[in-house]
């Protein structure tokens, strides 16, 4: 899957130098572009929300893994969407900040895929202690889900203002 989201990204890298919109089509695609961000890390959001809850004892793990299971659609469809809406929107692949994006989206799509297999293995770990290591890992994975999402959220913001 990892090898399949990287060529993904690339091609829709490519195709945003061979897509000419006109006005009309890039006020549309920078409208769904938010609404992708608002769905994804919407969805990511709340995930970590009850992590931190649960880290805090207000929640149970059971209620992390299912949130979690429950929002992976508007997760990957957040992340599609920009991917997808991001092809209209004419970004200047010689930018710097743009490289940095291009590169915070892949590091977005690889630790989200990485998380979902934390998931699994958290899974056996429902009514049990959960070991350290892993607790490590989960908190690294949210950790870069979060820088990842923020700072390229933030490149969008300046990108769109330059």
């Amino acid at each position: 899957m990892g090898i399949l989201s990287s060529a993904a990204l690339a091609a829709v890298c490519w195709m945003s130098g061979h897509v000419h919109a006109d006005a009309a089509l890039r006020t549309v695609a920078r409208f769904l572009h938010v609404a992708a961000l608002v769905v994804g890390l919407g969805a990511v959001l709340a995930v970590d929300w009850f992590a931190v809850l649960w880290l805090l004892g207000r929640r149970r793990l059971a209620d992390v893994l299912n949130t979690a299971s429950a929002l992976q659609v508007p997760i990957w469809l957040g992340l599609a969407g920009l991917m997808a809406t991001g092809l209209f929107l004419h970004p200047d692949p010689a930018s710097r900040l743009t490289q940095i994006k291009l590169g915070l989206v892949l590091v977005i799509t690889l630790n989200g895929l990485y998380a979902h297999r934390l998931g699994q293995h958290l899974d056996h770990y429902r009514d049990q202690q959960v070991p350290r290591g892993l607790l490590i890992q989960s908190g690294l994975a949210a950790t870069i889900s979060q820088l990842g999402w923020w700072g390229a959220s933030f490149i969008g913001f300046l990108n769109s203002h330059s």
